[in-house]
């Protein structure tokens, strides 16, 4: 099977694009080696007030590193910094967005986290996410697996044990499926966001989430449905950071024939305010978002 360098090459990815991506593949293993003694609480908080994992700090500081130190880069947005992080090392040079570890208060109970990563070729990262170069994802469940595009189909690795990626899965198709994601509070939930979950329950689908958004859209990747965490009673904007979390993993949506939307429109033609911008979220199955805006609209 092909290798994720190999892979890359066949599918006439730049050259610079792709020494980047294989660089970031070769932070997988190192942090999937940091789970063991570094599952406590930090004692600090991220820019959005969540107290973070002290492996939350590690990979992100890790990342951060080994991008500055990369000369490929010129600009570097996480969700656990407060600023753009600007690279001064050259005129040119890609921008990077990175949720260092989705889901990483479910690391002390052993289930899947992700690294969310997004790739802007020209150093812009508050720009529309249809203009993205590449999306990818790490997964550090039971296997490590990686899963990205370039706009050339989307494809699934496995983490070898030297640390190297090799082909599982290629040109993955989302399908139609019948799982719902629902993300929020049930008391939390409007009116028509509660009437809209009925009518998936009602038409046989079933509920699967763990609260790691990255592993909760792979399953809708691999077996179709929807996941939702939608504007809240008091939180119209929702939870997910539209930088960070709704971008890239629409546009892995998006190349896997899904679709992505706050309910009303496409995430993926929305221009960032700021690093910190939430959104309400609906990813899944074409057909399935399709429902939903109707949905929506007509809802009374």
């Amino acid at each position: 099977m092909a290798t994720l360098e190999e892979h890359l090459t066949d599918a006439g990815c730049d050259e610079k694009l792709k020494k980047l991506i294989l660089l970031l593949s070769q932070q997988a293993k190192p942090i999937k080696n940091a789970f063991v003694d570094k599952q406590n609480y930090a004692g600090t908080k991220n820019m959005h007030g969540d107290d973070q994992i002290e492996l939350d700090k590690w990979a992100d500081e890790l990342l951060i590193d080994v991008l500055r130190k990369s000369e490929m880069v010129k600009t570097i947005a996480s969700e656990e910094q407060s600023d753009i992080i600007e690279v001064f090392t050259q005129d040119k040079g890609f921008g990077i967005t990175l949720d260092p570890l989705d889901g990483s208060s479910l690391i002390a109970v052993n289930l899947t986290v992700g690294t969310i990563i997004g790739i802007y070729g020209d150093g812009n990262i508050l720009q529309k996410g249809k203009n993205m170069a590449c999306a990818m994802y790490i997964l550090y469940g039971p296997l490590t697996t990686l899963v990205y595009t370039i706009k050339k189909g989307v494809h699934e690795f496995v983490m070898k044990d030297d640390g190297t990626f090799e082909l599982l899965r290629e040109n993955l198709i989302m399908p139609e499926g019948k799982l719902y994601s629902p993300g929020g509070l049930k008391k939390d939930h409007t009116e028509k966001h509660t009437k809209f979950l009925e009518s998936l329950e009602s038409s046989g689908h079933k509920l699967r989430y763990s609260g790691s958004f990255v592993a909760d859209f792979h399953q809708i990747l691999r077996y179709g449905g929807i996941f939702s965490y939608p504007a809240l009673k008091d939180k119209e904007s929702g939870k997910l950071r539209l930088l960070f979390e709704a971008k890239p993993i629409g546009f892995i949506a998006r190349e896997a024939g899904g679709e992505i939307s706050t309910g009303e429109k496409d995430i993926l033609e929305i221009t960032p305010k700021s690093i910190d911008q939430r959104v309400p979220l609906y990813v899944g199955s074409k057909s399935k978002i399709q429902k939903l805006e109707e949905y929506m609209r007509g809802y009374r």
